[in-house]
């Protein structure tokens, strides 16, 4: 993919970009490709389609949650960044937390974030579980993400104590997602969810793969 591609698709689907985003987005899905070779971080059939299948895919949070200004953001398992260093990059003004429990990977992570000059971003090397008994995080953030790292009702077990009174969970997922939905609402009756299949024009991959975003608030 070309640079006037992706600013291409990704104004034609409702989100803008600068030419110092775009080039941000390029070398960090250069940098993403080039270590996945040590730290397994995507899979390897995906290194072609990096952009759509990672890149564009995170993006897409944009379109279907509504992320206010400044907001303070949660990445869950974020792997190689994803998908909270391309919001972040979209989205210069929040501010961005990255977890994960494996070492490498937040090491990864953390160049990523330099070498793209991002700011108001951190990487902590920690399982979401221990970070929820953090004060320093209790009830700090305004929207919590993940990409496809475990069912809603395990996401939200595990921080619901980090959200903001009136904070919004925001997961990309894919599939039929009936069960795993009606599980969560079972155990959080007060957990409003919303699915949302991703529709984006000229990437019909979405669509063909039934990819999603779950938007999920707690109503009291």
């Amino acid at each position: 993919m070309e640079p006037l591609e992706l600013w291409t698709l990704c104004s034609a689907n409702g989100i803008i970009l600068d030419k110092d985003q775009i080039e941000g987005l390029f070398r960090y899905a250069k940098e993403l490709v080039y270590w996945n070779q040590q730290v397994n971080m995507i899979s390897r059939r995906d290194e072609e389609n990096v952009f759509v299948r990672h890149i564009i895919h995170s993006l897409t949070l944009l379109t279907i949650a509504d992320i206010r200004q400044n907001a303070r953001c949660l990445d869950i398992g974020t792997g190689g960044g994803l998908p909270g260093i391309p919001i972040k990059l979209a989205r210069p003004d929040v501010r961005m937390t990255l977890t994960d429990s494996i070492t490498k990977k937040v090491k990864m992570t953390e160049m990523f974030a330099k070498h793209t000059g991002l700011k108001g971003i951190e990487a902590k090397n920690i399982r979401v579980e221990e970070l929820a008994n953090d004060k320093q995080y209790i009830g700090s953030f305004d929207v919590i993400m993940a990409r496809a790292v475990a069912p809603i009702s395990e996401l939200v077990t595990w921080t619901f104590k980090l959200l903001k009174p009136k904070g919004s969970y925001v997961f990309l997922k894919g599939g039929d997602l009936t069960e795993e939905i009606a599980d969560a609402r079972r155990i959080y009756p007060n957990l409003d969810i919303e699915e949302h299949l991703i529709t984006w024009r000229s990437v019909p991959w979405f669509e063909q793969e039934e990819k999603k975003v779950i938007l999920a608030q707690f109503t009291r």
